[in-house]
């Protein structure tokens, strides 16, 4: 078990909840899975802190905003704690990234009408953006 824990790793990073019940759906014993993990963290093979860091910086990298990105952490069995700390960046570079997102869909040029506004801001919040990021993005597309 702990060789297939070891192959589990070597292909990405995986949340300690993540390895659990993929091991535990192999049909292994719950005890054994908590004992092997439990040396996987204390050798510092498995790192949730470091799961969490490679997940956002990926996420991010695809457009993805913090709200997105909190549920899907959330998803892998990573606790709001540990999630602030990797998304806690100020709302200024979330709003720099949100209108990087923007501008890679739509180009530069400011929404021509409401509806296409309307239609900009319904992407960047199915991206994971909040109001507030999107409605900042929108704006300083509107100024430029």
């Amino acid at each position: 078990m702990r060789r297939k824990s070891l192959d589990l790793l070597a292909r990405r990073e995986h949340s300690r909840y993540e390895l659990e019940r993929k091991l535990l759906a192999r049909g292994y014993n719950s005890q054994m899975v908590a004992i092997v993990l439990d040396t996987l963290v204390e050798e510092a093979l498995q790192s949730d802190d470091r799961f969490t860091q490679a997940f956002v910086d990926s996420r991010i990298a695809r457009g993805q905003g913090p709200l997105r990105i909190r549920v899907d952490l959330s998803r892998r069995g990573i606790g709001k704690d540990l999630c602030s700390m990797h998304l806690g960046d100020s709302h200024e570079v979330w709003v720099a990234r949100v209108q990087e997102v923007r501008r890679r869909r739509f180009g530069e040029d400011p929404p021509e009408s409401g509806g296409a506004a309307a239609k900009q801001a319904r992407f960047l919040a199915g991206r994971g953006f909040t109001r507030e990021q999107v409605r900042a993005a929108l704006r300083a597309a509107s100024r430029c």
